[in-house]
């Protein structure tokens, strides 16, 4: 019960800590990565691959949040409490 309470904030604050660094890698692969001063390479990523790869960060933090609510939920209801 407290091991699956535990994992799911563990979950839940390593995803947290994940995202900025995932966000940095979806602009630098969609905008390129910027060279000297304000000169950004162009990238052959555009139109739908570039809609599609720019909603990654928002996939991630979905499947972090369910991940983390499964774990809880199960935890708490081995637990009795729901």
């Amino acid at each position: 019960m407290l091991g699956q309470l535990l994992g799911g904030f563990i979950l839940v604050i390593v995803g947290v800590s994940l995202v900025p660094s995932i966000s940095d890698s979806i602009v630098i692969a969609t905008k390129g990565q910027g060279t000297g001063a304000g000169i950004t390479n162009g990238t052959n990523l555009t139109g739908a691959a570039g809609t599609i790869i720019s909603l990654t960060p928002l996939f991630f933090c979905l499947g972090i949040m369910a991940s983390g609510i499964a774990l809880m939920t199960s935890g708490l209801r081995n637990a009795g409490v729901m």
